[in-house]
């Protein structure tokens, strides 16, 4: 039996949850969204998969975003809800040995993006918010860091994980690039009316950093579009698309609008990842139909 998630703070937690409630033996399987959809993962009789789309060879499944939906039978669970470790949490509450809550409020909170501006521009102020900066699949995979992360978690409360050396370099590197994400944002941020358009394409080693900060510089915008290369290959592009948590007027449902666009997602936030041959096709029409900001779930 193996858990296969996905590299974020929900998908840390979920994992923390499914081994402490279950005997789970092997490792994590961290993939992205994409790979699962174009069936590229290689998913067992017995895998659990957690915060990603549904594949029918897998035993158990748990989600909460917009475009996994499904119309046929399955084992676990599914909501359009705040975190998928929120629907674990609730499956499982029985089995677990210890009180999770507190973290899966955190998870609740983070993947919902439901933050202050204090919380966006100062992270070092919040613990769950500055660890979940950490965990990005955005530069390089770190897959040893995510497991020592989930491990930590299952032993020990969110002031114990902080203290452990390699965590507490991590946060500090979010701290210091916080400062200098801001510099990179505005040099490469494009607001076009009320859309945010972040292109780091020309950038042979985009920076990683707080995805929030962009609405903080840009107040007026309703919803960010970021682009990036997916690797130093520049053989697929990765589009990050999501709704200002400060200005919320945008319209358009953002994970439905990318299922056309070899992507999905939440209502207000989503990512597609398609090669580099589509984008010059692809992006146009995103930046279209977030400027018209229709509502698109009719």
């Amino acid at each position: 039996m193996r858990i296969v998630t996905r590299p974020d703070f929900d998908g840390i937690v979920c994992a923390v949850l499914l081994f402490e409630a279950l005997d789970i033996k092997d490792p994590v399987i961290w993939v992205e969204p994409n790979s699962v959809q174009k069936g590229l993962v290689d998913i067992q009789d017995e895998d659990i998969i957690a915060n990603l789309p549904y594949d029918k060879r897998c035993a158990f499944w748990f989600d909460h975003h917009y475009t996994n939906q499904i119309d046929t039978p399955f084992k676990g669970d599914f909501k359009i809800t705040l975190s998928a470790a929120g629907i674990i949490f609730d499956y499982y509450k029985s089995q677990l040995r210890r009180d999770y809550s507190e973290l899966v409020q955190a998870a609740d909170k983070i993947d919902s993006a439901n933050l202050t501006l204090d919380e966006v521009l100062h992270p070092e102020n919040s613990p769950y918010v500055l660890l979940s900066l950490t965990v990005s699949n955005d530069d390089q995979p770190d897959e040893p860091y995510w497991n020592k992360l989930v491990e930590l978690f299952r032993k020990h409360d969110i002031r114990q994980v902080l203290k452990d050396p390699e965590v507490k370099q991590h946060c500090q590197s979010v701290v210091v690039n916080n400062d200098r994400y801001v510099d990179f944002l505005k040099k490469h941020t494009l607001l076009n009316q009320n859309v945010a358009i972040t292109d780091l394409r020309t950038l042979d080693k985009p920076p990683g950093g707080n995805r929030f900060l962009v609405y903080s510089l840009f107040p007026e915008s309703i919803v960010n579009l970021r682009i990036r290369y997916q690797d130093k290959k520049k053989e697929m592009v990765v589009v990050n698309v999501g709704h200002s948590i400060f200005n919320p007027n945008c319209n358009v449902n953002v994970g439905l609008m990318l299922a056309h666009f070899d992507g999905g997602g939440h209502r207000g936030a989503g990512s597609a990842r398609f090669h580099v041959s589509k984008a010059d096709e692809y992006i146009p029409e995103i930046i279209d139909i977030l400027l018209k900001n229709e509502n698109n779930e009719n």
